[in-house]
């Protein structure tokens, strides 16, 4: 039997959408950075360039930087600042990182339904934004990358709430 077949169903999947998760922010990055370098090339050697890329590498970088969040978000290893910490007793510590989780989610279920009432703007518009691609679907990845750095934040609060009275007699 290999290891894998040892792990529980639900860390399988969670394994499988990790690397798919990975696998499409490592595809987005090299595209970036193909698109970058082929303009580059184009514009010096042959003074021309593919008309839509710049255009293409901004939309990447919002890609990038959401998809980026996600996987930060997975262990709650997203950007934070830990001012408290330094100066919390050791016991206050969990309680307050599942406050902040929660506080965290929150905004992040705020922002992801507010963005995806702008995508669904973009959608009645029906604006273009290159190459005949509609503008909501470039859009499309800020409610779906805010709705599960969300989802993962309640469930790590979830887990570090049952974990503190799991501990304690």
């Amino acid at each position: 039997m290999s290891n894998n077949q040892h792990k529980p169903f639900t860390e399988r999947v969670r394994s499988v959408l990790y690397r798919i998760e990975d696998g499409i922010l490592v595809g987005l990055l090299l595209l970036m950075i193909g698109l970058a370098v082929t303009q580059i090339f184009l514009r010096n050697l042959f003074d021309s360039g593919i008309v839509w890329s710049d255009i293409l590498v901004r939309i990447l970088v919002l890609w990038v930087g959401l998809v980026g969040a996600m996987v930060a978000s997975r262990q709650g290893n997203h950007i934070n600042i830990d001012i408290l910490d330094r100066y919390l007793p050791e016991r206050a510590k969990p309680v307050v990182g599942i406050v902040v989780q929660l506080f965290t989610a929150l905004i992040c279920t705020v922002a992801a339904y507010f963005s995806l009432l702008f995508v669904q703007v973009e959608y009645a518009d029906g604006g273009t934004l290159f190459a005949q691609v509609p503008a909501w679907v470039c859009e499309s990845i800020i409610p779906f990358a805010f709705a599960v750095i969300a989802v993962r934040y309640f469930m790590l609060s979830f887990e570090n709430f049952k974990n503190i009275f799991a501990l304690r007699p």
